[in-house]
């Protein structure tokens, strides 16, 4: 079974006293956070702040203590053989505006965790999602 690794970031901003997650409307019509492919040498968080750079256009900082996976097969890419392994960060940015810089991103949408959960398709993305906002909140 071939295995891929991708790393990416639960992407959010503050607006006053609101907490905005930057979920990307990916081009197959399904929503999540940004993330992509290792490359060479990079080390897990430098894949995730290329990826967030290449898909949103922003550049964040990391929240320390914050980290998770998700794992699933490639069925739906039409790949039974493959599994995929995300890990993803924590990320925020401020005085910025999030724009796709990539063909693979149709819309990166602002969204407050309630509507934000409501898009996701997912459930592995909606727990990724809940942990990072419990994680903020708490």
């Amino acid at each position: 079974m071939t295995l891929e690794r991708s790393c990416g970031a639960v992407v959010f901003t503050r607006e006053g006293e609101e907490i905005l997650y930057a979920i990307v409307e990916e081009s197959n019509g399904y929503h999540g956070f940004p993330k992509g492919h290792m490359e060479g040498d990079e080390t897990e968080k430098q894949t995730a702040l290329r990826e967030i750079w290449e898909e949103t256009g922003l550049t964040v900082s990391f929240v320390d203590g914050f980290q998770t996976g998700d794992e699933y097969p490639l069925i739906r890419e039409g790949r039974p053989d493959a599994y995929k392994k995300v890990m993803y960060f924590l990320a925020e940015y401020s005085g910025q505006t999030p724009c796709p810089r990539d063909q693979e991103v149709k819309a990166v949408l602002l969204l407050p965790y309630e509507k934000a959960l409501e898009t996701l398709e997912f459930p592995s993305r909606k727990n990724i999602l809940t942990e990072a906002n419990r994680f903020l909140t708490q």
